[in-house]
């Protein structure tokens, strides 16, 4: 235990000399935060949408109206078209909207019949043309899932539904009500960060020490492999620790989170998913000759099965197989459903007990192959 600890104590001291290396571990962490946090938005807002009216009555205002009532879509100023001279009113300027399409412009285009109320209010189908960007497919499934809800809406409203509903869907949102996104991203974003620049600091630590040569008087001392993995994880495990208060302390300020349960469960997920990114970026660095393999291989291998295959952006169930098999051994996978239940749900045991438990497991699996790597080097128990 003597020997583990002064190997921490030695790691400390290094790290506190390296400026760079505190930048590394607390400078873009929270640029990370900062850039991911706001530029990911998973609802789209503020759609550029364009309407020609051919029926310009009361009706077709109203169902115009109430397109844009809904703050998703926003009404195109035909005096910014380009390919539109000012001098020309309004009726001509609209005549192809499609162009404002063509021209990525506008996002839709909603295009109204001539006969457009009358149909209408004989009880007749009157049909009216949507034009959708398609090049974005979520997009396009949004732009037109939106369009068909508030036409529904329109008519039910204004007493024009032809057949009344036989079934009506009260609708509660639970645990989000507001749906803020925030308590969806930024909880899942603890855990891309957490997961690959605890991994970074330590895998560079790791190899750096095979550069400079000094691996060798580890080599040539009678400090065991496991001692030696156990030095350096606790120390960058402590450093691991200070990242995950800077950078939650950050989150809560910034975007105002608020714990939902009982905040020991999240605690305690945090140190066993540290342990885990530790184990990960002590095996990155068994395994690589020079820093820039590690840096490498901590990206490709870390970064992106965090950032893709984690349900952080995308949900799990939209992975295809067999990428949805890897899904199941990246701890970040875990994490998050600890993170999200932490500041968002607040079940507690009942709703976390298996991520733990994988976390567990998948720690203990990295640590034994970071160590049987190690053996193969030289050191022996």
């Amino acid at each position: 235990m003597k020997r583990i600890l002064s190997q921490c104590i030695k790691e400390l001291s290094q790290f506190k000399r390296d400026r760079l290396t505190l930048a590394l571990a607390f400078l873009l962490p929270f640029i990370t935060l900062l850039i991911f946090g706001f530029a990911i938005r998973l609802e789209t807002k503020n759609i550029p949408l364009t309407v020609r009216d051919f029926d310009v009555s009361p009706l077709s205002r109203a169902y115009t109206e109430r397109l844009f009532a809904t703050n998703q879509f926003q009404p195109i100023n035909h005096f910014s078209l380009p390919f539109l001279d000012a001098s020309q009113d309004s009726q001509s300027q609209f005549s192809h909207p499609e162009e404002a399409i063509d021209r990525g412009i506008a996002k839709a285009a909603v295009i109204i019949p001539p006969d457009f109320s009358r149909q209408i209010k004989s009880n007749s189908i009157s049909t009216v043309q949507v034009l959708v960007d398609g090049t974005d497919v979520n997009n396009a499934r949004i732009i037109k899932n939106s369009i068909q809800a508030t036409t529904r809406s329109f008519l039910r409203n204004s007493g024009l539904q032809p057949v009344a509903d036989k079934i009506t869907a009260y609708v509660r949102i639970w645990f989000n009500p507001g749906r803020k996104e925030s308590l969806s991203i930024v909880p899942g974003l603890y855990a891309v960060i957490l997961w690959v620049y605890p991994s970074l600091l330590i895998s560079i630590a790791m190899v750096r020490e095979k550069e400079k040569g000094t691996i060798l008087q580890v080599y040539a001392s009678s400090l065991s492999a496991v001692e030696l993995l156990l030095g350096k994880g606790l120390a960058y495990l402590l450093i691991g620790i200070s990242e995950a208060l800077f950078v939650m302390g950050f989150g809560s300020l910034i975007w105002g989170l608020n714990f939902a349960g009982d905040p020991t469960l999240l605690l305690i997920g945090t140190l066993i998913f540290l342990a885990d990114s530790v184990s990960f970026g002590l095996l990155i660095g068994v395994r690589s000759k020079n820093q820039n393999s590690t840096i490498q291989a901590v990206a490709l291998i870390g970064f992106l099965t965090a950032l893709l295959l984690s349900g952080f952006i995308y949900p799990l169930s939209n992975i295809p197989f067999p990428l949805s098999l890897v899904s199941n051994i990246v701890p970040a996978r875990y994490y998050i459903e600890i993170t999200r239940d932490a500041y968002v749900r607040g079940t507690g045991w009942p709703g976390i007990w298996f991520p733990m438990l994988m976390l567990i497991i998948l720690g203990l699996l990295l640590f034994n192959a970071a160590r049987m790597g190690l053996k193969r080097m030289q050191l022996s128990d």
